[in-house]
């Protein structure tokens, strides 16, 4: 998902005052100036690198996988014909 630079520049300023907050002793309790960008924020405050949560798989990539395709490609991979 693309994200437009002001809003990924306002995400990355609320992940450091929450690194900030945290290094000066403060409360996790996210400001109100910063409730729009509160994941940021949290994310910040508890260390977690900004980014770095995991992306979903989507229901079709998953539904067009079977098991025998992905034998096959395991046996592939490890040079067994």
């Amino acid at each position: 998902m693309a994200v437009a630079k002001k809003d990924q520049e306002r995400v990355t300023y609320a992940w450091m005052y929450g690194q900030q907050a945290r290094k000066d002793g403060k409360a996790r309790a996210v400001p109100e100036y910063w409730t729009e960008h509160a994941d940021a924020w949290l994310q910040g405050f508890d260390d977690v690198p900004l980014g770095s949560e995991p992306k979903p798989v989507g229901e079709d990539l998953e539904a067009g996988l079977d098991e025998s395709e992905l034998a096959n490609q395991r046996s592939t991979m490890i040079g067994i014909q």
